[in-house]
């Protein structure tokens, strides 16, 4: 199955999902950002702690709930959520 069926897959459903970014985690690999399938993540302009710019959401709503984001993250900086409605 290729990626782009697999996220056709996980909008069937009509659920909502939430990506949550540890931010102190993110090094700024961009891993996240580049396989993002709705392209919803960038890099945010202010820094972390260890002076990384930490990937950042843009909308939420339009994510797909396909977990690539969590699953390529070297760090485990990166989740998503089902949102309950």
């Amino acid at each position: 199955m290729s990626l782009n069926q697999q996220t056709q897959v996980s909008t069937r459903g009509k659920k909502s999902f939430e990506v949550l970014v540890i931010k102190d985690r993110c090094k700024e690999c961009s891993l996240c950002i580049e396989l993002c399938p709705p392209k919803i993540l960038e890099r945010d302009s202010s820094y972390n702690r260890f002076g990384y710019r930490p990937t950042r959401v843009t909308d939420n709503s339009k994510c797909v709930g396909c977990r690539i984001c969590e699953y390529a993250c070297p760090e485990f900086a990166i989740f998503v959520k089902e949102v309950k409605q």
